[in-house]
This record gives structure tokens, sequence and C-alpha cells, in this order.
């Protein structure tokens, strides 16, 4: 069941990404910010699950400490 919500949101999530690219690419030249924007906010995004998926020190407190 949770895996089907998921599933759900995911698919609701790219659609809803592929509406605002669509949207901003309408809307040139002004569109160029916001997806200059989206792009930056992504980047982020990618570098912040490497870091969190390659720190030890992140998987050793999940694991060990108590909550």
């Amino acid at each position: 069941m949770e895996t089907i919500a998921y599933a759900l949101l995911a698919i609701v999530a790219l659609i809803w990404l592929v509406a605002i690219i669509t949207g901003m690419i309408v809307a040139l030249p002004f569109g160029l910010i916001g997806l200059i924007g989206l792009l930056a906010v992504g980047l982020l995004f990618i570098k912040v699950l490497k870091e969190r998926l390659s720190s030890k020190e992140d998987d050793h407190y999940s694991k060990n400490v108590d909550k």
C-alpha cells in the first residue's frame, strides 16, 4: 500500500515538473529565469543526495544512536 502511494506521488510530481518546464518554455525569454532557478535547485538537490549517500558518519548515527 505504501509503495503504491509513493509511486502515485512520484507520477504526480513528474507531471507537475513537466507542466512547470513547459510553462517556462512558453514564457520565453522570461521563462529562462525560472528554468535557471529550477536547474540550480536540482543541482543542489543532487549534491545533497550524493553527500548523504556517501556519508559514513550519518549512517553510523542513524544505525547506532538511540532516538
